[in-house]
């Protein structure tokens, strides 16, 4: 599997991205010195869409991206987020959000019009870019809002996305959607409000995807684009043994743990790492526009290039199904 050579037009996406979370310092802390290392080496092997938000290290992400930019003539397909502002903490505490050492900025759900205005002035200040080719409503669905769900829904339908329709018109953007990782709040919306893209995170993935196949069959027919992210789970599918173990952002549950030994049996038997077939799993759904995988220093980037282009033997796939591993209707490589 190779990324394609051709140019990509003004509204296309590359095959596959660089998720910028851990340049936030996601669960530990990354250098500067080392974020650099890891956009300069994703330029270089042609990582060439890049997903941030303000979220991420409470704005240290996208800081350190637009650091990157103005050093470079690289012009990367930038992927930010709103939905959520920062607040100086001033003499307040800074939550951690789990990230180590975040920027001392206290970050607040805000979905009106206004505030998605205000995210994304500061999204692009940071960035020191004055629009960007996709723009995500970040976070919504019931599964982080509770019992405010239905109130956030209503917000998202009436202001949030509107606004980002505005802008859109505007020229501040190529493209809305959503950025989450819940499927059943897409559900909910592409058929009230018309999106571009979805962003949806850790629901489908080698680990996890029999829930969410139908899900981005639907999105295909539709013409709604998806990238899909957290293909390593938070990292467990590429985890080290003796690494720490998350999955959804935290501790890893036995069933997750399992499951992974079981996938990584399978996969090594024909000499294969299993974050290899986690990304190349992942980009097989024709639904899916770009394949998302996420890294904190040069050297990971370049073990990402390494498993993208790996030649891997239809038979692991096949392997993997009779161990009841892919679920039957998802699709795998040809």
């Amino acid at each position: 599997m190779t990324r394609s050579a051709e140019p990509l037009g003004p509204f296309d996406l590359p095959r596959f991205g660089l998720g910028a979370a851990g340049l936030g310092n996601l669960y530990s802390e990354v250098s500067e010195a080392e974020a650099l290392d890891t956009l300069l080496a994703a330029r270089k092997i042609g990582l060439d869409l890049i997903d941030t938000s303000p979220f991420y290290g409470h704005g240290l992400s996208e800081q350190r991206i637009g650091d990157c930019l103005a050093q470079t003539d690289w012009h990367p397909s930038l992927s930010t987020k709103v939905g959520r502002v920062l607040e100086p903490a001033g003499e307040d505490p800074v939550p951690n959000n789990g990230f180590a050492s975040p920027a001392p900025f206290i970050p607040r759900f805000d979905y009106s019009a206004a505030g998605i205005r205000h995210a994304f002035a500061g999204s692009m200040a940071r960035l020191g870019v004055d629009r960007a080719d996709t723009l995500l409503l970040h976070d919504i669905g019931r599964q982080t809002h509770g019992d405010a769900h239905e109130d956030i829904l209503r917000q998202a339908l009436s202001e949030a996305l509107p606004e980002m329709a505005a802008m859109k018109a505007e020229g501040l953007t190529d493209r809305i959607g959503l950025g989450v990782n819940e499927i059943e709040v897409c559900d909910e919306i592409i058929d009230q409000f018309d999106l571009d893209i979805l962003l949806i995170a850790g629901r489908y993935t080698l680990l996890e995807h029999e829930a969410s196949v139908a899900f981005l069959d639907t999105c295909h027919q539709r013409g709604i684009k998806v990238m899909i992210g957290g293909v390593f789970n938070s990292g467990l599918l590429a985890a080290q043994p003796d690494h720490p173990l998350h999955y959804n952002y935290d501790t890893a549950p036995d069933w997750a743990v399992e499951r992974t030994a079981r996938l990584r049996q399978v996969t090594e038997n024909f000499g294969i790492p299993l974050p290899a077939a986690a990304l190349q799993f992942c980009a097989a759904h024709p639904g899916v526009t770009t394949v998302l995988a996420g890294a904190r220093s040069g050297k990971e980037i370049r073990q990402i290039d390494d498993w993208i282009q790996m030649e891997i033997d239809p038979d692991v796939w096949v392997a993997l199904r009779k161990n009841n591993l892919i679920a039957d209707n998802a699709p795998v490589p040809s």
